[in-house]
């Protein structure tokens, strides 16, 4: 799978910045509001969407590379 440069650049973005702040602020609020039984689900589960999404994001760049490389011409677009 490889990504245009707009599709690849928001979501390296989302990865990267929005997803963990995200994640921090529903940590750090949720206890302030005294909603410790849910943040922590939430913000793993936020967690874990930025890290499934930045693997996506690593995957399509090493294909991009290799392909832009001359390297094997069995990667799959």
């Amino acid at each position: 799978m490889i990504f245009n440069n707009k599709v690849y650049d928001v979501l390296k973005w989302t990865a990267s910045v929005l997803l963990p702040a995200l994640a921090t602020l529903i940590l750090a609020v949720g206890q302030i509001w005294g909603l410790a039984d849910y943040t922590v689900p939430i913000g793993a589960t936020v967690a874990a969407v930025a890290t499934f999404i930045g693997a996506l994001v690593g995957v399509s760049s090493i294909k991009y590379a290799k392909l832009n490389a001359g390297g094997d011409d069995d990667v799959e677009a």
